[in-house]
């Protein structure tokens, strides 16, 4: 399998769990669970780790999708993490997770789809 198709998986797979993290969960209760806390930074760790090692032919490919994002916010938690607002993360794990999730599986479909086009 291509390495960006597993990129791409792994991908989803993070946004998706975190996602999960916070369903029914408000910002307040995510502060006071340290295992769920916990999971949802993880989550966006492989989520902006996975983002930042796509190659740059998809990305250009795909301008549309937000591919920074993921890498930035991996970024400040894994480099600045005393200081994370998980109001924010908890925000975005709620609310854009879903669309973004959307985005990448059109890519993912995509791609699959010019693999399964192309020769054997």
């Amino acid at each position: 399998m291509r390495r960006e198709v597993l990129l791409l998986e792994e991908m989803i797979d993070a946004a998706e769990e975190a996602h999960r993290l916070v369903e029914g969960v408000t910002a307040t209760e995510l502060a006071g669970d340290r295992l769920r806390r916990d999971a949802l930074l993880w989550n966006f760790t492989v989520l902006g780790e996975a983002a930042a090692q796509l190659p740059g032919e998809i990305k250009r490919r795909f301008p549309e999708v937000p591919w920074q994002l993921p890498s930035r916010l991996r970024n400040r938690i894994v480099h600045g993490y005393w200081s994370i607002d998980l109001d924010v993360l908890h925000t975005t794990a709620q609310f854009q997770l879903p669309d973004f999730v959307a985005e990448v599986s059109r890519v993912l479909a995509s791609i699959t789809a010019q693999d399964d086009d192309g020769p054997a």
